[in-house]
């Protein structure tokens, strides 16, 4: 098992939020200190407009600070989307950063999924999957291909060379991000892409079952056994008080949870057939923060200290395998940097040692 860090703001700079130049500070810093701690990467999402996830709309830029200030850690979009950018512009983006980092990045490719970030880009949802798909295929091309010509749906270029060529050859780790939909995760499995997955968001069963769906995929296409990779995010609060590690864990999760209902707004007027059941999202997001200590006792959240913690994760790696790549979020915006450090050491001295045999 290997463990990563996760930021995820949901602040926006008022009633005395962090601000942009804060979140961004403190973020490089966390950076450094998972860095020289073991972690084994960084991961950070794109959004708009909203305080869900607004603090990032371009997550190569602050990326790319954080491999100018590490060595190690791997470097992960979680994930960009290619709906709404070029080919030609996102896969010279990425280039440019896996290069920047001495060839550490992972890409997280995602589709979206807020109604209003698709209309400010002048997409239609009903667009979604299939720009997805392209946008993906085109920029693994434009790593690999020389004088690429394109005539897809969507756009339509060169011949054109990219430079640069990423370091990581013939071309970094491509993941696809996803909450669970199953076409999603044996289309990953298809194709030999990795796989992302909010595990936080789903019920053991239908994360199992995504899973299983992927890893069936892989192997039918004849992907070498083994060589998938398989992220799954959790959102991490580990104190050596357990009152204190559920305070602050229900503190967030209520904040994102608002954070979040507003983002999500759209859906209780919009229905898209390529997003079923998101029209109850809204509805959905405003409970999410009630339950914390149910939410715990699922492994949805890890938290307490760190032997219950460690109860958690052996219980994950019980029903979803020891082979996988957790992500904690711990970076929201709503915990001090100096408690998001505590954290992460204590997680790193007390609890990763069980489940990691070296980095």
């Amino acid at each position: 098992m290997k463990f990563g860090i996760v930021f995820f703001p949901t602040v926006g700079g008022a009633n005395g939020e962090v601000t942009p130049t804060q979140y961004y500070d403190d973020g490089l810093h966390i950076a450094e200190l998972a860095d020289e701690l073991g972690y084994f990467q960084v991961k950070l999402v794109e959004h708009y407009f909203f305080d869900y996830g607004g603090y990032s709309p371009d997550p190569t830029t602050f990326l790319a600070a954080v491999a100018a200030r590490t060595s190690r850690l791997r470097i992960a979009t979680g994930a960009v989307i290619p709906a709404f950018t070029h080919p030609v512009k996102l896969s010279g983006q990425l280039a440019m950063l896996d290069n920047i980092s001495g060839g550490r990045l992972d890409v997280g490719f995602g589709r979206a999924f807020l109604p209003d970030e698709f209309t400010a880009f002048g997409i239609p949802l009903n667009e979604s999957r299939a720009r997805f798909e392209e946008g993906v295929e085109a920029c693994v091309r434009l790593w690999t291909e020389d004088d690429l010509e394109w005539n897809g749906t969507f756009h339509q270029f060169g011949p054109v060379t990219m430079l640069p060529k990423p370091a990581q050859q013939p071309h970094p780790p491509v993941f696809v991000a996803s909450t669970g939909n199953l076409d999603s995760c044996r289309t990953a499995g298809e194709l030999g892409h990795h796989l992302q997955l909010i595990a936080s968001v789903a019920t053991r069963e239908k994360v199992q079952e995504a899973l299983s769906v992927y890893r069936r995929a892989w192997a039918d296409a004849g992907h070498r056994a083994g060589t998938e990779r398989i992220d799954l995010t959790f959102p991490c609060f580990v104190d050596e008080d357990r009152e204190a590690a559920y305070r602050q864990g229900e503190y967030v999760e209520r904040r994102m949870s608002e954070k979040m209902a507003a983002a999500v707004s759209a859906w209780a007027t919009v229905k898209s057939d390529q997003y079923p059941g998101y029209d109850r999202m809204a509805a959905a997001a405003v409970g999410n923060g009630a339950a914390f200590d149910e939410r715990v006792k699922e492994n949805k959240v890890l938290a307490g200290t760190p032997d219950d913690v460690r109860g958690q994760l052996a219980e994950i790696a019980d029903w979803y395998g020891d082979d996988i790549a957790i992500g904690l979020s711990v970076h929201s915006g709503h915990v001090p940097r100096v408690d998001v450090e505590r954290g992460l050491r204590l997680f790193a001295e007390r609890v990763a040692p069980e489940f990691t045999d070296g980095r």
